[in-house]
């Protein structure tokens, strides 16, 4: 009787133990997202590891379908460069298509710089950023980057253009009137928005 409960006793011990504990995927340090506009598709990788509240806020518009009919608005053109600016796009300041805004990740954070195909945040004080970015073409758009220390603040870049920059230079190319935001926007609203069909990660 006494072997016959140690027996049990053992069993149970063994049928208790922990099993081997299964090892944690490490999280993903990019994403890709295909923005289908009218004028074809545009392939964006996000820097998850470098920018991870500016690259997750982006993926959640796209995951929450917030980028779908919505549109590249805005058309910056280098005055002496003119095939040299950035083009915006997203959900043109709307409330109702707004998450929360998020904190600023200074490109002196992250490391990432302004340079041809990269994809950053539209914003008006840090911290204000939400659903709206902007892709640079051509080179010197490094006073986009923040200052040492942060000073200035810059933009928070999060990404770049993998396919489609060809795209993104026929809007940066098309045609705008006087309209704007501010003073320093006058001039570089587009006057047939670019269509983005959807927005959805590949």
């Amino acid at each position: 009787m006494r072997f016959l409960l140690a027996v049990l006793l053992a069993l149970t011990t063994i049928s208790a133990a922990p099993g081997p504990v299964a090892a944690k995927s490490p999280a993903p340090a990019t994403a890709r997202v295909k923005l289908q506009t009218d004028f074809g598709p545009i392939v964006i990788e996000v820097d998850l590891r470098h920018a991870p509240i500016t690259a997750a806020n982006f993926l959640a518009y796209v995951d929450q379908k917030r980028f779908d009919g919505e549109t590249f608005y805005r058309a910056a053109r280098n005055r002496n460069a003119p095939q040299y600016g950035l083009v915006q796009g997203g959900i043109d300041h709307k409330i109702s298509r707004a998450l929360a805004p998020i904190a600023h990740e200074p490109t002196s954070k992250t490391g990432l710089h302004h340079v041809d195909g990269t994809v950053s945040m539209a914003r008006n004080e840090p911290g204000t950023a939400m659903g709206d970015f902007f892709i640079i073409v051509g080179q010197g758009a490094s006073y986009l980057d923040a200052g040492p220390n942060g000073k200035p603040p810059g933009y928070a870049a999060f990404g770049h253009v993998v396919n489609g920059m060809d795209i993104v230079r026929k809007i940066l190319a098309l045609p705008t009137f006087r309209g704007g935001y501010s003073y320093e926007t006058m001039g570089q609203s587009i006057k047939k928005r670019v269509k983005i069909i959807t927005a959805r990660r590949i």
